[in-house]
């Protein structure tokens, strides 16, 4: 029996279970030119929650009664297109469903000669990718500068605190426990870190963390940290919004401290960053990645929910801190 998960309701504040319903659905037939894939490794990001809401954005709303869509590792489980066989493994945007039929466009084939095929929803996927060419493009370390990352023991944030050490970086990460701290420490020879759900003042502990002041901030967070965050850029800081997970549930838009005017007195960069908008240069960024990965420099984390019925509870969890590294579900 085929099954797939629909958007039920437009989630008000945190997602619950009950937004999501799973469906009994017919095995879909391919016709020619088409492949029968059958889902291994789901994504599941925190972007997906925007895509819950009915507003216009950088990608279309997920519609009411029809299936959810992230990042999917599949396997192809027939073919009537010459570009793939049986047994070939891809990766690309599809739906959340056991089986599903596709014409191939869009889908890359992957083999686990680099590393197994859940890392290309992560290091070797849109998360390295993001990682890589944020900080390519908007932060562009210099050796020596302090880069600070929020979000630091996630799945983006854990892979950009390494590049800011392979860039000779002082790296501060940001995360939610005394745990997490300790592993991006250990794991990733991440410099310093700062528990955010035991400090009281974040002015005040990024002031003692950076003492040298904040050159290039990775923000995965938003909100009242990256008020905080600003407090302590130095001249021409570089400033990335990636994400602002904070702020995903509110039911208003939410208001803060003005940056403006410490961005003019710091002579500072802060710019929003999408992935999709530098698909020309993924071939160059996946190569880099591969690299650094083959050679030991970049490692990687994840955490991996198994079963199809627990997707969207993996989903949910994101919200809850529980994911070190990138959130999988194995099916």
């Amino acid at each position: 029996m085929n099954k797939q998960i629909i958007l039920k309701n437009r989630p008000k504040g945190k997602p619950e279970t009950s937004d999501f319903e799973f469906q009994n659905i017919d095995e879909p037939k391919i016709d020619a030119g088409e492949i029968l894939l059958k889902t291994k490794y789901i994504s599941v990001d925190p972007y997906l929650r925007g895509r819950m809401r009915d507003e216009e954005s950088y990608i279309p709303p997920f519609q009411l009664e029809k299936p959810i869509s992230s990042m999917v590792v599949a396997e192809v489980k027939d073919s009537q297109n010459k570009n793939f066989i049986p047994g070939d493994h891809v990766v690309g945007m599809l739906d959340w469903k056991l089986l599903q039929k596709n014409s191939g466009k869009n889908l890359r084939k992957i083999s686990t000669d680099l590393a197994p095929f859940s890392a290309y929803l992560g290091v070797l996927g849109l998360t390295g990718l993001t990682a890589y060419l944020a900080l390519e493009t908007i932060g562009k370390l210099r050796k020596g500068e302090t880069l600070l990352v929020s979000g630091a023991a996630g799945a983006v944030g854990s892979i950009v605190c390494q590049i800011g050490k392979i860039k000779g970086c002082h790296v501060v990460g940001i995360a939610g426990s005394d745990e997490k701290i300790q592993h991006i420490q250990e794991k990733f020879n991440v410099d310093n870190g700062i528990n955010y759900k035991k400090t009281e003042n974040m002015k005040d502990a990024i002031s003692e963390k950076c003492p040298e002041g904040v050159d290039v901030y990775f923000d995965n967070v938003g909100g009242e940290t990256l008020d905080a965050v600003l407090q302590n850029i130095n001249k021409a800081a570089r400033i990335i919004n990636c994400g602002a997970i904070s702020i995903y549930n509110e039911t208003e838009v939410p208001t803060g401290p003005r940056p403006e005017g410490i961005l003019i007195k710091k002579s500072a960069l802060m710019q929003g960053f999408l992935v999709r908008d530098h698909e020309s240069k993924y071939a160059e960024a996946m190569t880099q990645l591969g690299e650094w990965l083959k050679s030991g420099k970049l490692k990687y984390d994840e955490t991996i929910k198994n079963g199809f019925e627990n997707t969207p509870d993996a989903f949910i969890s994101l919200f809850d801190g529980d994911n070190i590294g990138k959130m999988i579900v194995e099916i």
